[in-house]
Formats: structure tokens, sequence, C-alpha cells
């Protein structure tokens, strides 16, 4: 079976196709459309026509992709972008008449829960409890759990490139206040989630996105290259001395660091200060970069639930756990013997 995840970003529209015959899925075929939708959205969050026009030809194109690569079901979805959008009901009508692609709105805690489930799935129960941290372009998500799917779970507006244009403009480099600014508002608003997480005390702590992965290399990690196996981590202390650099330079110097990409160049700062000021607010001296995220949460989930859901509470509502009919509930995933195992070693590592 040849399954197709297509990803809706605010940078970025991704298309992944994975065979899914066995336990996991094995990558294929991945095709970027780098849209940067979060550069044409209005001051109150609409996308206009023509950034509407141009998703509707990515969609279209990887709906053709995903036909010649024998895909026998395609999953769309949108994030940030698109979820905040006042007229985001306008723009999945347009994509499903214009484009034929059934574009699903996917909220915040689904968005935290999938891919913990990811993560969870990448680091084995090995890592006992596990807290995850992903920085999005339009969203920060924050999970915990001891299970295959987290306890805890929540969404925060806190996504680099949002973060970016709400603090620094145009301004680049920005202004010193600016970036304290920043990251006052990342600490403000992280304040309850961090309290819960240091209650938790957890094992094991990971961090997914492109933001990390980049922050990482730039840190000193092994570049992408080396491939997925190789370890990689992403230190505190690393991380904030490189912050001063970021701060003084213009956003077309940062693309010439390691790991830095021209089109995450402008928001990598926000992403760093964002992340330094969470990995401080959580207790993690470092991260774990996991390399399966979200489109693998789709994917694992369909495999193991029988499809994803991409609805979800409201967002700004922390997740508590899943319900008993969720399709989830009735794998592995949560099964009552894996939700023991995963207990039981908890308590011999506390």
């Amino acid at each position: 079976m040849r399954l197709g995840v297509l990803d809706v970003g605010s940078n970025t529209v991704r298309l992944e196709i994975a065979d899914a015959d066995g336990a996991a899925p094995l990558p294929l075929h991945t095709v970027k459309y780098p849209l940067r939708l979060a550069d044409d959205v209005t001051e109150d969050g609409h996308l206009p026509g023509d950034a509407v026009v141009r998703l509707v030809e990515a969609a279209a194109a990887a709906r053709e992709e995903a036909r010649r690569w024998g895909v026998c079901r395609l999953m769309a979805f949108a994030t940030a972008i698109v979820r905040h959008a006042p007229n985001r009901e306008q723009v999945l009508r347009t994509v499903r008449d214009e484009a034929g692609v059934d574009l699903k709105v996917m909220s915040g805690d689904r968005e935290a829960e999938l891919t913990f489930l990811a993560a969870r799935r990448w680091m084995g129960w090995r890592a006992g409890s596990l807290v995850l941290i992903d920085i999005g372009g339009g969203s920060l998500e924050v999970a915990f759990g001891r299970t295959g799917l987290p306890d805890f779970a929540v969404s925060l507006p806190l996504g680099a490139r949002h973060l970016t244009r709400e603090h620094f403009g145009a301004a680049d480099p920005p202004a010193r206040d600016a970036v304290k600014a920043l990251r006052r508002q990342v600490r403000h608003q992280l304040r309850d989630v961090a309290a819960r997480i240091r209650w938790e005390e957890p094992h094991t702590a990971v961090a997914t996105s492109r933001t990390f992965q980049q922050l990482a290399r730039l840190c000193g990690a092994a570049p992408g290259r080396k491939g997925p196996f190789v370890p990689r981590l992403l230190e505190r202390g690393r991380l904030g001395r490189q912050i001063g650099t970021l701060a003084e330079l213009p956003a077309a110097e940062r693309a010439r660091l390691p790991g830095v990409s021209p089109a995450r160049a402008g928001q990598i700062l926000a992403g760093a200060v964002t992340a330094h000021a969470a990995m401080g607010l959580l207790g993690l001296e470092q991260l774990l970069i996991c390399p399966w995220a979200l489109r693998e949460g789709v994917l694992l989930e369909h495999l193991e639930g029988g499809g994803p859901t991409v609805a979800g509470k409201p967002d700004g509502v922390p997740h508590e756990g899943r319900s008993d009919d969720s399709p989830a509930r009735a794998t592995a995933v949560r099964g009552e013997h894996a939700g023991d195992d995963a207990r039981e070693y908890e308590r011999a590592h506390r």
C-alpha cells in the first residue's frame, strides 16, 4: 500500500510518499513547494487571493505527483497558517473545487498529539516518559506522555515566522529591545505549560521540526547528509551563544551559517530565542533531535488506527489523553499492556 501526506505549512507545502505495507512507513519520495504563505497574509490573518491561487496550483501538482507514484490514498491537511485564517473555509473550498484535494484543517492539539506519536515510535520505549517540543512557522507544540499517546498536549501561537512578523517586522537585523520583548512573550505564554512539564520530570526530551534541525546543525550537530540514524543533540548553552551572533546579522548573512537555509534565515533568530527560552523554562539542558514529525505521525496513525482524524479540541485547550472511541485507542499505541510496560519502566528509572 502506498500512501501520501500533503502538509500545508507557513513556509512550504510538502508531499511525502511512503510505502506502508509493514509496521513503519518507508519514505520513497518527497516534493517541496516553497510557497511562503506567511509572507502574504494580511494584518488580520486573511490569505489573499494570489496566495490561494499558488496554494491551489501546489495542491494540484501534488495530487498529480501522488497519482504518478501510485498513491492509493492522499491525506492532506493544513496547520496554523490556514487554521488561523478568517477566510479558511473559503480557502478549503477553493482548494477542493479547483485542485481536487480535500484539504482538512488540523487543530493544534492534534498536531502536538500526532507529532508526539511519531517521536515515540522513533525513540522507542527505552526513552521512558517523554516531552516533545516542536516549533513551526505559526505555532509551538509541547506534549508529554509515558505511553504511545501524550497525557498532555498543547499548541501555542509561538511559531518562528509568526513571532518574527509580530516583533521584528521589516527590521533586519532587529533591535535588541525587540529580541527581549519576544523572549518575554515566550516566557509568559509558556509559564503554565513549563510548570506542568517540570512537575512530570520527563526522562527524555525530544525536539522535531526544521527549525530545531537547523539550530542543532548551527550548534555543531552532524549535517543531514550523514543520514537520519546519526544521533543529534541541541545543547542550550551552545544555542545561547549562537543567539548573539544571529541577532547581529541580517538574514542574508545568517543564510551563510552552517545549517541555516535561505528560506528560514529570516525567522531563525525568533526560532532560536523561542527554543532557548522554552528549554530554560522546562529545565532542559539538551534536546534529542528526532527526524520523524507530524507527517510521519499521520502515516503511523493510519497504519495503526485505521486512518487519521485531523479534528481536535479548540486551540488553546490543553489536551489530556484521548477518548475511548478514538481510532488509535484500539491499537497497540495505547494498549493496556503497552501502558503498563511504560509505567513500569518509568518507575524503575525515577
